[in-house]
């Protein structure tokens, strides 16, 4: 029996105890890793505290946002950036795992395919529920002033776990087919990057020039900010419908990366472990 024949050809576990199981002692290894590799959490952690520092003090001053001071308006901006970046962390943790050899060593383990990729995003998901802590709590600590209702708290945190989740996923995959884990920090930064900047992160949408204020009234990332700051600030959007209906908007996107990124990944996933 190969190494391969250990493992069933079907990514759905046939144990749902044995599934879960696993998937929860390769949660913990991924989790074990941290403290031998710290830097892989720079992005969720020290990225998004240079922002929001760079931001209130060197630039705030000179951006003016109509209704609102401008901490409580570009705090919940880097909260949705945050999760949109963690596209970039999770693929490249998974790219890592490709080209180090860590995939071959699961191959002769009798476990289910399936709890590898859920692990890899559960792990990913930890990361950026530490970052997001990190950004809620700085922002608590420098003024900032949510006020959600129990009820809107409630859906706020549903959307930034099903967000967490998208995203990851969808960093998932996109390191399952990239080269190496330096091709997928670039070509993350290529993709979010300019997204999340005209999303209305910073500054308000409605004061860009024509192109990208079309772009950022369908931007994905846009609806993820706008529903985190008409959550958590009572600040609505206007411009296009996922704006004026962002909660729905963000739950849809959320949804259709899931409903594209998983079979992507498991599908590539199983070429590589049949290659």
């Amino acid at each position: 029996m190969s190494a391969i024949d250990v493992l069933p050809s079907d990514v759905r576990p046939s144990r749902p105890l044995a599934f879960v199981r696993d998937t929860a002692l390769l949660t913990v290894r991924s989790m074990r890793a941290i403290p031998r590799v710290p830097e892989r959490l720079l992005d969720v952690t020290i990225q998004p505290i240079v922002f929001i520092l760079l931001f209130l003090y060197v630039f705030g001053a000179a951006i003016h946002v109509p209704g609102i001071n401008y901490k409580d308006f570009m705090l919940p901006g880097i909260i949705g950036q945050s999760l949109a970046f963690g596209i970039i962390g999770a693929g490249v943790a998974t790219a890592n795992d490709m080209t180090e050899g860590v995939i071959d060593r699961f191959r002769s383990l009798p476990i289910s395919r399936l709890s590898i990729i859920t692990a890899q995003v559960l792990g990913q998901c930890c990361e950026a529920a530490l970052g997001m802590s990190i950004v809620v709590v700085l922002g608590l600590a420098l003024g900032w002033n949510p006020h959600p209702s129990l009820g809107q708290a409630i859906e706020l945190l549903g959307l930034i776990v099903l967000g967490m989740g998208a995203f990851a996923w969808a960093g998932v995959w996109l390191g399952m087919i990239v080269r190496s884990p330096d091709a997928m920090q670039g070509l993350g930064f290529i993709i979010v990057f300019p997204l999340a900047f005209m999303a209305g992160t910073f500054v308000p949408i409605q004061e860009m020039p024509l192109i990208p204020r079309v772009i950022a009234y369908w931007d994905p990332i846009s609806a993820l900010v706008a529903s985190v700051r008409g959550l958590t600030e009572g600040v609505r959007s206007t411009g296009s419908w996922q704006l004026v209906h962002p909660e729905i908007a963000m739950a849809a996107w959320c949804l259709l990366i899931v409903g594209v990124c998983v079979p992507l990944a498991l599908h590539r996933f199983n070429q590589t472990l049949a290659a």
